[in-house]
């Protein structure tokens, strides 16, 4: 496997010193070139844990992946370029259904750069395009919008004003000036550290349970420079951001039929996939158990 590949990949270019310059650029180079996406699960395949699997499918055939695929590869980049990096394990709020998932439900990436910790995840959609600071609890605005920390016990929950939370960019501008901006939970976690292997089970479950939305509906999203497309089912959905606070968010859907999908997919995010996508968007059904 090869570092410079991988950055080419994600195009990045400049310094790999391992300082909070480079984390930054190489964590948004990343989430504006690698989709996060589940057609795998939807055209006849298996995700894989293995590192030298997911290079071989994100970085040589440019595909995308969901949180144990991308975050996993790119904590083994992070740990290539000398940064410290410690795994943990949330469970995602699901926005469908409101409920948590099982533990080990997203693998997440935690950087320690000269004793302060930063939140690394760009294998979840609709997230942060920089790392997050785990050393303050005041809101942490961004291009695509406002996240902050909140501590109950040991338990983490990370919230967002971000992206489909508001219709305009005022509640971004808010957040830092006072204002009243309405907060969503999207996952909870611990800072135990995990491993690799730690999250076979619940990679297998995100294929095959009906309570998860990778086996419910084939999706592909990816972050833009001032919004976000993101393909589910047979629709393809575009957000775009003003850049002046105050405009509203444009949103648009577009319905796709079968023989389109794959040319969307081409064409919006670079995926050519070698076998037959069947679209699929069903309900989710919520777990039994109360996590």
């Amino acid at each position: 496997m090869d570092v410079q590949a991988y950055l080419h990949r994600i195009g990045y270019s400049g310094s790999v010193v391992p300082t909070l310059e480079t984390l930054q650029r190489v964590h948004r180079c990343h989430m504006l070139t690698v989709p996060f996406e589940n057609l795998t699960i939807h055209s006849g395949g298996k995700v894989q844990m293995d590192i030298c699997w997911l290079y071989e499918k994100i970085v040589v055939q440019r595909r995308g992946g969901f949180c144990y695929e991308i975050n996993g590869l790119f904590s083994w980049l992070l740990t290539q370029l000398g940064f410290q990096v410690t795994v943990l394990a949330a469970q995602v709020r699901s926005r469908f259904t409101g409920v948590y998932g099982p533990p080990f439900d997203h693998f997440i990436a935690m950087v320690t750069l000269e004793g302060h910790r930063w939140l690394c995840d760009v294998g979840f959609g609709a997230c942060s395009e920089l790392p997050l600071s785990l050393e303050t609890l005041s809101p942490q605005k961004q291009a695509n919008g406002v996240f902050r920390f909140k501590h109950q016990g040991d338990t983490i929950f990370l919230e967002s004003s971000a992206e489909a939370q508001g219709d305009t960019q005022e509640g971004l501008k808010g957040a830092t000036l006072g204002g009243q901006i309405t907060w969503t939970e999207l996952y909870k976690f611990t800072l135990q550290p995990r491993q690799r292997e730690d999250f076979r089970t619940m990679c297998q479950y995100h294929q095959t349970s009906p309570s998860s939305l990778f086996y419910c509906k084939s999706l592909c999203t990816l972050l833009l420079p001032h919004g976000r497309i993101t393909y589910m089912g047979h629709k393809l959905l575009t957000t775009t951001y003003s850049t002046e606070d105050g405009c509203p968010v444009v949103k648009t859907t577009q319905e796709l039929t079968d023989d389109e999908i794959p040319h969307i997919l081409k064409e919006k995010f670079g995926i050519e996939l070698s076998s037959s996508l069947i679209p699929k968007d069903e309900d989710i059904v919520p777990p039994s158990a109360n996590y």
